[in-house]
């Protein structure tokens, strides 16, 4: 059975040009990067020209840009780093977060007592802009926001410049977890107004296993995890070689061919929309699809029957992957809590599809006529 692959909001297949990026650091160029003999100063040159082109790319500064195992480890190190040494004490978040966000800030909430608000959201999904002026403007103590640029479920992008420049008249420190547009949207780092920023490279065609977390040049703090010097004092320990070389290389790929990749992935998606609009009586869609929307992202909603309850099995049974909400909640049987906090409605079953440059209108043509029969 040939297998359809519309999960790419997961994780998406490593470019074959990354894996040549990455082959000679996994066997000739071994050696470890703090070492002071010639392999190891052929590793760390790897890491710092990684560096520099990560950097290139966003508009940072080299030294902002610390590699890590990926966005939760970055989120985490932002979101602790802005309670423990920038003197924040009251936490400004949204329901729909990444759990990478939501676990961190509940913890810090639990068991140091810091302030916890969650920001109103509009019907469609985005954050009340409105609401988080008042929420600022309300505190007595100086606020972390922490938001996403793009919900990994349905999509919809927040105005960085907005939320920072809101940040920045209320003395807040603003971190944005954008896993899911960096290596899909043109980055300006030096004229954005944020301070963390993070991103994973599996997200577009890199390796597993290695993120970064961008820290503004004006923000000092203290490692999250202790050990060695390496990332410059600032992340312990012996660094992933071969997926630094990926990442940027990914990044550097997912650059190049932004234009062109995105205008066919988002066309692909309206295609997917509309072909379900005809052919699937009651379909609606979570987010604001036609407006401020990542391209890679469609969420449908389908009428549940008893049919559609044990759609995402079928369709597995079908050989099409697709997801219920995040991947990274794809065991447990709660269902996504993004969903949950935009609808109440428990008579509808939610599908997202996500879309690579790999995947043809043929594909979505295959999933349509399928969900026909399962819905």
């Amino acid at each position: 059975m040939k297998r359809i692959y519309f999960d790419n909001a997961a994780t998406t297949p490593l470019d074959p040009a990354v894996l040549d990026a990455m082959l000679p650091y996994m066997t000739e160029k071994f050696g470890n990067p703090s070492a002071i003999y010639s392999y190891g100063r052929e590793s760390k040159l790897g890491i710092e020209n990684a560096r520099k082109s990560v950097a290139r790319i966003l508009n940072a500064h080299p030294g902002e840009i610390f590699f890590t195992s990926g966005g939760t480890e970055s989120s985490n190190t932002a979101i602790t780093a802005a309670i423990r040494d920038l003197g924040c004490r009251h936490i400004i978040t949204s329901a729909i977060e990444h759990h990478a966000t939501l676990h961190t800030v509940e913890q810090l909430h639990s068991s140091q007592g810091i302030q916890l608000s969650e920001v109103n959201l509009l019907p469609n999904g985005h954050v009340d802009l409105e609401h988080l002026r008042q929420l600022l403007a309300g505190s007595a103590k100086r606020c972390l926001v922490t938001l996403m640029h793009a919900n990994n479920e349905i999509g919809n992008l927040l105005d960085l410049h907005a939320v920072g420049n809101l940040c920045k008249e209320f003395d807040a420190i603003f971190h944005s977890d954008t896993v899911q547009t960096v290596g899909h949207y043109p980055f300006d780092l030096r004229n954005t107004p944020v301070h963390f920023i993070n991103g994973a490279g599996h997200k577009f065609h890199g390796p597993k296993g290695v993120g970064i977390l961008y820290i503004n040049e004006n923000v000092k703090i203290k490692p999250y995890i202790q050990g060695g010097a390496q990332e410059r004092n600032m992340r312990a320990g012996t660094e992933n070689l071969y997926g630094i070389v990926g990442f940027a290389k990914a990044l550097e790929l997912a650059t190049e061919h932004y234009e062109e990749h995105s205008r066919y992935i988002n066309d692909l998606r309206l295609y997917m929309a509309a072909q379900l609009q005809q052919h699937i009586p009651g379909v609606a869609f979570n987010g604001d699809l036609y407006g401020r929307s990542l391209y890679t992202v469609l969420n449908a909603s389908f009428p549940k029957s008893e049919k559609s309850e044990m759609l995402l099995f079928n369709l597995d049974i079908n050989g099409i992957c697709a997801s219920g909400g995040s991947a990274c909640t794809s065991g447990a049987d709660a269902g996504s809590h993004v969903i949950r906090a935009l609808s109440s409605d428990p008579n509808r079953v939610s599908v997202r599809f996500s879309f690579s440059r790999d995947n043809t209108k043929e594909e979505v043509d295959a999933v349509v006529e399928k969900l026909k029969e399962l819905v």
